[in-house]
């Protein structure tokens, strides 16, 4: 199949099936098609918007080991991955990514908390930007942290699913790293409390 043929169809259908380390080089390197659906739109946008752009990435790079499970969070390639402690896992979710810099928090972290269902309260800072927000969100499709959350050491920090597909792929929040809800349902039942976590 030329480059220009691959669609987002076909990506997030191997995503669904829980993207290997051996599918993974195929579409790393320099993909320059055209995404479905977004042809009309200038060569910068569609870059903004390429879910396509993941990396080959070892966790040896990363983690002294792969105690409790690795979590990879890699903002330039707006990509997630996870190696579970036996080494016989490997995924890569498209994620969405901090907006800018200033919510980008990078380094090393674990997960504290896994909540399936969660309620979503904005931030303080979130408010004081946005002060028609609603002070809480119960658990539901209008929910922005989706059907999981896994809380990170981080004060507001998570990876959690999200309410919006199309965020996915975009820099699109508040410092979280929101994933398609069956992905983050997936990762979180291969999580738990102490996965180590690097953001870069």
């Amino acid at each position: 199949m030329p480059r220009s043929a691959i669609s987002r169809r076909h990506l997030l259908a191997l995503g669904s099936a829980g993207l290997t380390t051996l599918a993974t080089p195929a579409l790393a390197q320099g993909f320059t098609g055209v995404i479905e659906g977004e042809s009309d739109v200038g060569a910068d946008a569609r870059a903004r918007r390429n879910i396509q752009s993941f990396r080959t990435l070892q966790w040896q790079d990363h983690f002294d080991s792969l105690r409790n499970g690795a979590i990879l969070c890699d903002v330039a390639s707006r990509a997630l991955h996870f190696w579970s402690e036996d080494e016989t896992v490997h995924l890569v979710h498209p994620t969405s990514v901090p907006m800018t810099e200033e919510f980008t928090r990078r380094g090393r972290t674990e997960i504290t908390l896994m909540r399936r269902d969660p309620v979503w309260i904005p931030t303080p800072s979130m408010r004081e930007r946005d002060p028609t927000l609603p002070e809480r969100v119960e658990a539901g499709p209008e929910n922005p942290m989706g059907t999981r959350a896994m809380n990170l050491g981080w004060q507001y920090y998570r990876i959690h699913g999200i309410d919006n597909p199309a965020k996915v792929g975009r820099p699109a929040s508040n410092g979280c790293f929101g994933l398609f809800n069956h992905h983050v349902e997936e990762l979180f039942e291969r999580c738990r409390v102490g996965t180590q976590v690097v953001v870069i």
